[in-house]
């Protein structure tokens, strides 16, 4: 039986856009059998052109239809501001209550958080069987791609990757069902490594953060390691649960009729699909 996909994305980079036309491109080939119900974003398709992802946010909406995918928008900005200024956790749940109205017209049997930037209100969390994309190892930092790689450099960290993980009501804290994982002290990260320290001598990690940004030679690479496993990561989960090798009841994840006892480890058929390039698109 096909699998039922919900894709969930704010659609605010190229990496939104990449994830989407590899996990299309990959169930046009039949590496699963999988359907993209609709893609719900959290900005209208024209709104605020001049805000900084505006293009982006654009391109992500023609790639939606091009591929012929029922596009969803509800903009968080315009959405009840004055209940958003109010009450930070009504204005969730009732933005949520007002999404799931919205998607209600198209059933799916797992939703993926893509690049997803809003916070998913609890009821959702209840209702819908929600993974997550979160670029971290469990146990790693929360927040941002940009905020976990800052936290990674300031820990002196010595391995980075990425889960997917089941939406809970806590932030990031979902259990993982998958991860993957690469090092951060080979040798061409040592080199990094001795450069980021020396910078330390003369000035502090904000002002690093400040001038460089995420153009910074350690974060940059750490950037690049992490996102282009990210991808094979999404897939071969999304696998998993259209194989049956994965399922959720009553939030709690099973292996096939088991409770999953850990979540697995895919860095070896991640880094295989990142040598051979499997995934690019």
């Amino acid at each position: 039986m096909v699998l039922k996909i919900g894709w969930f994305s704010t659609g605010r980079d190229a990496a939104a856009r990449n994830l989407l036309k590899t996990i299309v491109k990959k169930k046009d080939e039949g590496f699963f059998d999988i359907e993209i119900a609709f893609v719900f974003s959290n900005w209208e398709e024209d709104e605020d052109p001049t805000h900084p992802t505006f293009e982006d946010r654009r391109r992500f909406c023609k790639l939606v239809r091009g591929f012929d995918i029922p596009l969803v928008c509800l903009s968080w900005k315009k959405f009840r501001p004055d209940l958003r200024l109010e009450n930070r956790e009504k204005w969730r749940s009732a933005y949520g209550e007002k999404m799931r109205e919205l998607i209600s017209p198209f059933p799916f049997d797992l939703g993926v958080l893509a690049g997803y930037m809003l916070w998913m209100d609890n009821e959702s969390c209840k209702i819908f069987n929600l993974i997550n994309l979160h670029p971290a190892l469990p146990g790693g930092p929360k927040g941002t791609w940009q905020q976990v790689i800052w936290q990674l450099m300031e820990s002196r960290a010595d391995r980075q990757g990425a889960m997917i993980h089941l939406c809970t009501q806590e932030w990031d804290e979902g259990p993982p069902l998958t991860f993957c994982s690469f090092s951060l002290r080979t040798a061409e990260y040592e080199v990094l490594w001795e450069q980021f320290e020396r910078k330390l001598e003369s000035v502090t990690l904000a002002e690093i953060m400040r001038t460089e940004g995420e153009n910074e030679p350690l974060f940059a690479r750490i950037r690049k390691d992490g996102e282009i496993r990210e991808i094979p990561l999404l897939a071969y989960t999304l696998k998993y649960f259209a194989d049956g090798k994965l399922r959720i009841k009553d939030r709690m994840i099973y292996e096939k009729e088991r409770p999953l006892a850990g979540a697995y480890d895919l860095t070896a058929l991640v880094d295989h699909a990142v040598k051979t390039r499997e995934f690019e698109v």
